[in-house]
């Protein structure tokens, strides 16, 4: 089993070149960021966790220059998006933004995706959120075009476009891994269609999570996709916890990181590299 950890970098936490060089010192595998582009003033969506919404929702940095941050002061580390709202984002600009973390880190890019919880975020971006599961498929689509084609199109309901060139390509081929996140009953079946794992939220409890981590491996033996790796997002740092996820057969654990300053976060990172260790001495 893999450790990384899920956080929110802001403009009030660790910066991201020192997150990044402080994860990989205490030998974690990824880290996986958080995005949200804005949040409206009159807020009418539900937060699925809480009533009151923490303040670092509203100050998440733009993921791909966090990653980059990271990227250039480690070696081994994954930088993952976690989650992408990709129906809030334009598919070439994300594709191409995307190959370039992918070439300037090496070939460390994993594309965590979803359409996200904030309706009002997401129609301020034009989405419709009744279709906005349609539109994040075809966005997904559009993208694996753009990274695996000289000359790229597509021809959709929400997206498309003709013959384009779009560099560069990622380093990793066909492309960086796509791993769907979500809790819903249609999780599996859009990790299946066009994902390379899965990613489920902590909260959705260990009993759920093996439950659809034992399905979602036989349906993928069963169309001949062999096994789909299984990440799970903001878990508890708690080493109880770690070993119900390692019995459910989870491939990836995401430590639930804080967003505080650089001082804070080495002592937590300190706290969970030894519950990590607890596992993999």
């Amino acid at each position: 089993m893999e450790f990384g950890v899920a956080t929110f970098v802001t403009d009030e936490g660790i910066a991201p070149s020192r997150l990044g060089e402080a994860l990989e010192e205490r030998g974690f595998a990824s880290l996986f960021v958080a995005e949200h582009t804005h949040i409206t003033v009159e807020r009418q969506s539900q937060w699925p966790e809480e009533d009151e919404l923490p303040p670092k929702y509203y100050r998440t940095l733009d993921p791909f220059v966090t990653l980059t941050a990271a990227a250039v002061v480690t070696e081994r580390l994954l930088l993952g998006t976690g989650i992408l709202l990709l129906v809030e984002r334009d598919p070439i600009t994300s594709a191409k933004e995307i190959a370039s973390l992918d070439h300037v880190s090496g070939g460390r890019a994993v594309v965590g995706i979803g359409a996200g919880w904030n309706l009002e975020e997401m129609r301020n971006h034009g989405t419709d959120p009744k279709t906005r599961m349609a539109l994040l498929r075809e966005r997904v689509q559009a993208m694996k075009e753009i990274w695996t084609k000289d000359q790229a199109e597509y021809h959709g309901t929400f997206v498309n476009f003709d013959p384009i060139f779009c560099w560069p390509k990622p380093v990793q081929r066909p492309h960086p891994p796509i791993v769907v996140g979500g809790n819903g009953p249609k999780a599996l079946d859009r990790t299946l269609e066009y994902g390379d794992g899965w990613m489920p939220t902590y909260g959705l409890g260990p009993e759920e999570i093996a439950r659809r981590t034992a399905e979602l491996e036989r349906r993928a033996v069963e169309t001949g996709r062999g096994r789909v790796p299984v990440s799970v997002y903001a878990v508890p740092g708690e080493r109880e916890v770690v070993a119900r996820l390692a019995d459910a057969g989870v491939d990836r654990v995401l430590f639930d990181l804080p967003t505080l300053p650089a001082e804070e976060t080495c002592r937590t990172l300190d706290e969970l590299a030894a519950v990590a260790r607890s596992f993999t001495a």
